[in-house]
């Protein structure tokens, strides 16, 4: 399978087998999700693998997903500017600039860009992932959890594994609605491909193998709008982090 294949079969999967990933294997990842592409090679991000039952428990808790304390590799993702400060204060440099929101922008680019080539090393190995926003849940519990110093924030779990059987592939909004040239286009221009997808999408929900449901895009904007965890402590969190007190 080329590459782009690969990447256009991406699906989430949130069942694993209980086959580990081996520490090799595990190493080889972090090592092609380190040649990802960094802002000013400042490389601000870490992995935090969770390895001990406890403390994975007491993750799960937070995601509220049962499926997280049970088979795969989790790892959090971490936007970290801190050991970058660390080692400008023993150059006898003011690390403050790293604070700033463009310093943190960079940083949540940097983790991303690197957890996807991480994902993508993972399938090409036959593996499954499934990214887990909902680790900031209860941001402040994480960095508690993971003794996160200033000038880090977690931003999302990962889960790693052998599949457990094979979800469906998930339809896409269509390129009309992803894809302008030379300005923003509003939804008004792409009413129909909106239809289209719409209905494409109902046909996906309704048919799938796995938790089949009446469902479409429009419910989706409005569980996003409807959340039981709004997550709006975040601001002060990162204020509480050390980031954008400028």
């Amino acid at each position: 399978m080329d590459t782009i294949e690969l990447l256009n079969q991406h699906r989430s999967q949130r069942t694993f087998s209980a086959k580990p990933i081996n520490n090799e294997l595990l190493s080889q990842l972090i090592t092609t999700a380190q040649h990802a592409a960094s802002s000013i090679f400042l490389q601000a991000y870490s992995f935090i693998s969770i390895t001990d039952p406890v403390l994975r428990q007491q993750i799960a808790a937070v995601t509220t997903m049962p499926f997280v304390q049970q088979n795969g590799h989790l790892l959090i993702v971490v936007a970290d500017q801190h050991r970058n400060a660390t080692l400008a204060q023993q150059q006898g440099l003011n690390p403050q600039l790293l604070s700033a929101a463009d310093r943190f922008l960079a940083s949540v680019e940097d983790a991303t860009l690197a957890t996807q080539n991480l994902v993508t090393a993972a399938e090409s190995r036959g593996l499954g992932t499934v990214f887990l926003g909902s680790a900031l849940n209860d941001a402040a519990k994480v960095i508690e959890l993971l003794h996160l110093p200033k000038l880090t924030m977690p931003l999302f779990g990962l889960l790693i594994g052998y599949p457990d059987g094979e979800n469906e592939l998930k339809p896409r909004l269509p390129e009309a609605a992803v894809h302008f040239t030379n300005g923003y286009q509003e939804p008004t221009t792409y009413t129909a491909a909106l239809t289209d997808y719409q209905q494409t999408l109902q046909q996906y929900y309704q048919a799938r193998s796995h938790n089949a449901r009446h469902a479409d895009f429009d419910q989706v904007i409005r569980g996003a709008l409807t959340s039981k965890h709004p997550r709006r402590e975040l601001l002060t969190i990162l204020h509480q982090q050390g980031f954008l007190n400028e």
